[in-house]
């Protein structure tokens, strides 16, 4: 067997159950008002259907939906034909139930079992004739013989159109698949066509202007003797290279050139050299390796924060913390300066680059929080999961 036919029988739709037990109880209502035979004889048969009714909905319908390779599977199977034949016994009237059982016998087995206890269910009438009814035994093996060619191919019929739907909902699912690559690889085609338009403008304006300053102020001073031009020069190639990472699609130069721990070291000291405020650093859990776009995150936002910093906060000190911990990495940068009230128009300056931090934590499933009071100082913490 196939395993699309494994899947087209272990599909079980619940209409078959409904479907199953009107019948039973269609059968069953009919044959205590008939009045043909013995009341014993139409208790027996109640009783009977109500053991298949039973036995259906605390085994079978469980079993439909499992492995019908399954053993106990075909024991339910059998205990419902010898149920089925004590009905008919009893009164052949309950041979309508050949309506609910062939297709739950179907469900149940596989197809060959299933075959096979469809044909020995439509020879219970014409053996208990036997016995009953010799002369019916005829046309009870020609009605029992259209009944069961009739019931195997409708399983048959059965199991193809589920085949058939299990097929559709593969394809639906490789289709699906197959759109979710294609937006992707134009998602993909967009960002990289975006990527390069910006390193066009970059490497045509940033890049070209900081090589004009560091030409300028070299041809100011060529022995850079003044500290704020020697300044001003190293932190025009410093963002020069910066410009030229971009336009490269590389990792920061501070990255390239070491750790993220000496990255954010570098830029805290920066900082202070070139604000005249103090900032320390602190790192505390284990130090471990972190993906490259995490670590780019972490080395721009506080890059970005003391920015803001230096700009706006007129902070007389700043702290820098990067904490390792088992469930990721938290960034936080405080200062004592004068801070904001979040949503005024006076942090409407920094807005900017907030947004463009959030952005970037978003990039890495991070989370940025502000904290600020206008007598407090403001609080920047970057939370990364792991």
């Amino acid at each position: 067997m196939t395993s699309l036919t494994e899947a087209a029988h272990r599909r079980y739709w619940p209409y078959w159950e409904v479907y199953f037990l009107v019948v039973a109880a269609a059968v069953a209502a009919a044959t205590l008002a008939a009045d043909g035979h013995a009341l014993w004889r139409r208790e027996v048969v109640v009783a009977a259907i109500a053991g298949m009714a039973v036995l259906h909905v605390t085994v079978s319908r469980r079993l439909i939906g499992a492995d019908i390779e399954d053993w106990r599977n075909l024991v339910a199977a059998l205990v419902t034909l010898v149920l089925f034949v004590v009905a008919v016994a009893a009164a052949p009237f309950a041979t309508w139930l050949l309506f609910a059982l062939i297709p739950l016998f179907f469900q149940l087995v596989p197809m060959r079992p299933a075959i096979v206890l469809v044909v020995l269910v439509n020879l219970v009438t014409p053996l208990v004739d036997v016995f009953e009814e010799p002369k019916l035994v005829p046309m009870d093996l020609v009605i029992g013989a259209i009944s069961a060619a009739a019931g195997v191919w409708l399983g048959f019929w059965n199991i193809r159109v589920i085949e058939q739907s299990v097929e559709r909902g593969q394809l639906i699912e490789e289709l699906e698949e197959s759109r979710a690559e294609v937006a992707r690889l134009s998602h993909e085609a967009g960002v990289a066509a975006e990527r390069t338009r910006l390193a066009g403008e970059i490497h045509d304006t940033l890049a070209q202007g900081f090589t004009s300053i560091i030409t300028l102020l070299q041809a100011a001073d060529p022995q850079l003797r003044d500290e704020r031009v020697a300044l001003a020069v190293r932190t025009a190639k410093e963002n020069l290279a910066e410009a030229r990472a971009l336009v490269s699609d590389l990792s920061p130069v501070a990255l390239a050139s070491g750790s993220l721990l000496d990255s954010v070291r570098r830029a805290a000291s920066r900082f202070s050299e070139e604000s005249g405020v103090p900032a320390t650093v602190r790192i505390t859990g284990a130090d471990r390796p972190l993906p490259t776009s995490v670590e780019v995150v972490l080395l721009r936002s506080t890059q970005e924060a003391l920015t803001n910093v230096r700009r706006h906060a007129g902070a007389g000190s700043a702290q820098v913390l990067l904490a390792f911990g088992d469930e990721g990495v938290r960034l936080t940068v405080r200062d004592d300066g004068r801070g904001f009230t979040p949503g005024s128009r006076s942090s409407a300056a920094g807005g900017f680059g907030l947004n463009g931090m959030r952005a970037r934590a978003e990039q890495v499933n991070g989370t940025l929080t502000v904290a600020s009071t206008p007598a407090d100082g403001t609080t920047i913490e970057l939370e990364i999961p792991a």
